[in-house]
């Protein structure tokens, strides 16, 4: 059955403005990291776009390695621009990145010249795209001088391969740096993606917040529900087929009775406010325009249909605030931190 969006899909979201760009992005944008590669099903990875779409959600985040295996999740991304996303491309944005680890030898990782550039290609020909809207630096590469990774982002963008420039989990200090030297070639940043929620607050004690404001940046919030923590679904332990039982990014060992009871302690918080554990996260890393969008993934349509409804409520009030302050603190959950150097 041909898919065809439902009429009404952006009165469903709110759109705030990328930094100091004439863009506007989705307050709640989609990524492609888990649930998109060969392991899954590839109808569940048509219904989660489609719905994402019908809900207004207008922004599909992908990596050159998102899998697995590397590289499949834009293959099947691909194929959703090819059928159901047919004719409406110029509604979509799409970005990818590049910067670990791809393929095997010394040019298949970091920032260099020669992986960022040839990334990229890879990336459109896997996605069938003549140019991807946002192309990122995935991570800082100590070992490439800085004026190179930024000078093949900005020919990346000059040669049409790509409509802006984002750069990843960059701290403070590497954000300016890379912003001057953008600056200098002519061609801006566009928006920051940094890890972001609850219980991974870097990004406010690095002072990253704060630069972006000053810089007029844009930002994309990864990880705002702590690789599904800050769900409904760890709340009585931790579930069979749930992602801390595969082995891939949230440590089982994180997932205490401690834990648990602080998941239950927010929930109440959350249910008092009348939304579920996991809208009242994204709502939270909204809160104030600080973040531009939050990059939520998903296994499923109605977990889209549940995150979407925390636009409806992005208001806290101080003693809401600091309720959650008790509970949620740092937990360590920052897998990024040498790739920012912290």
């Amino acid at each position: 059955m041909n898919y065809v969006p439902a009429e009404d899909r952006y009165s469903k979201m709110t759109y705030r403005k990328c930094g100091n760009s004439g863009l506007k992005l989705p307050a709640i944008s989609l990524g492609l990291w888990h649930n998109f590669g060969d392991d899954c099903d590839h109808e569940s990875k048509r219904v989660i776009c489609q719905t994402a779409f019908d809900c207004g959600i207008t922004h599909f985040d992908l990596a050159n390695n998102y899998g697995p295996p590397p590289g499949s999740a834009e293959q099947a991304f691909g194929e959703i621009l090819r059928t159901d996303f047919k004719g409406v491309r110029d509604e979509l944005i799409i970005s990818s990145k590049a910067g670990y680890n791809m393929w095997q030898g010394p040019y298949g990782e970091w920032g260099s010249r020669k992986y960022l550039i040839a990334s990229c290609d890879q990336s459109l020909k896997r996605l069938g795209l003549d140019y991807v809207d946002v192309f990122y630096s995935h991570r800082f590469d100590p070992n490439t001088p800085l004026e190179e990774t930024m000078g093949a982002l900005d020919h990346i963008v000059r040669s049409g391969r790509a409509l802006y420039i984002g750069i990843s989990s960059y701290n403070s200090l590497r954000t300016r740096e890379a912003i001057k030297i953008l600056k200098d070639l002519g061609t801006p940043c566009l928006i920051h993606q940094p890890s972001y929620n609850m219980m991974n607050r870097w990004v406010e004690t690095d002072g990253l917040l704060e630069t972006l404001d000053e810089l007029q940046l844009g930002s994309i919030a990864f990880t705002p529900l702590a690789q599904g923590l800050l769900t409904n679904k760890y709340l009585k332990g931790i579930p069979d087929g749930s992602r801390a039982t595969q082995n891939k990014s949230l440590d089982k060992s994180k997932v205490s009775q401690e834990m648990i009871e602080t998941l239950n302690k927010l929930n109440e918080i959350a249910r008092k406010r009348g939304q579920t554990l996991a809208q009242m996260a994204i709502a939270w890393v909204l809160k104030e325009e600080k973040i531009t969008t939050a990059l939520i993934g998903a296994s499923s349509g109605n977990q889209i249909l549940d995150c979407v409804d925390a636009v409806k409520n992005l208001t806290f009030s101080e003693s809401e605030l600091k309720e959650i302050d008790k509970f949620a603190k740092d937990e360590s959950l920052n897998l990024w931190m040498q790739s920012s150097e912290l």
